[in-house]
């Protein structure tokens, strides 16, 4: 049985929703947070590969969002309800998140390296926002999607990312 990765993965879409916000309404905000939540349940499942490595972040907990506020310039100092969740994002994660978001290649990359995973063994998952968005989700998701605005999230673990992803490597599990 898994340890349950949902409280880092929602707290690490939050974030990144909250740092690059959809431009319309409700719906686009629904299909912009969608996207961030598949790229997030990637960059999660391939940076917690094991039952044991999800127990362990769900033991000891990710990091927090301090210095991914401070990467992006958010100068807002968070409230008390705020901080509790902040706590539960992955700074890896989310950059990981940021890479696939802005690389298709890169997103292609990362599913197919989770084949196999013990996270998608039983139930057919589906990535179609992150992997083939259409033209609404491109339009909802603008500032999530943009190469030049999450560079500076994207580039802290892009290269761990890449090593994750070498031929070669395969996730334990």
């Amino acid at each position: 049985m898994l340890a349950d990765l949902s409280p880092l993965i929602a707290a690490t879409t939050q974030w990144l929703t909250r740092a690059y916000p959809a431009g319309g309404g409700a719906l686009d905000g629904a299909l912009c947070e969608a996207q961030a939540r598949q790229a997030v349940t990637v960059a999660a499942w391939l940076r917690y590969p094991t039952p044991l490595d999800a127990g362990l972040v769900d033991m000891v907990g990710p990091g927090g969002s301090d210095r991914l506020d401070w990467i992006t310039g958010s100068d807002e100092a968070p409230t008390p309800d705020d901080h509790a969740w902040r706590t539960w994002v992955d700074e890896v994660v989310a950059s990981w998140a940021a890479c696939l978001l802005t690389d298709p290649a890169l997103a292609r990359a990362a599913v197919a390296a989770l084949t196999d995973s013990v996270h998608t063994a039983g139930s057919p998952v589906d990535f179609r926002r992150l992997l083939a968005p259409d033209e609404r989700d491109r339009r909802a998701a603008a500032l999530l999607r943009h190469p030049d605005l999450l560079a500076p999230v994207a580039q802290v673990h892009h290269a761990g990312l890449l090593a994750e992803l070498e031929p070669g490597q395969s996730l334990t599990g």
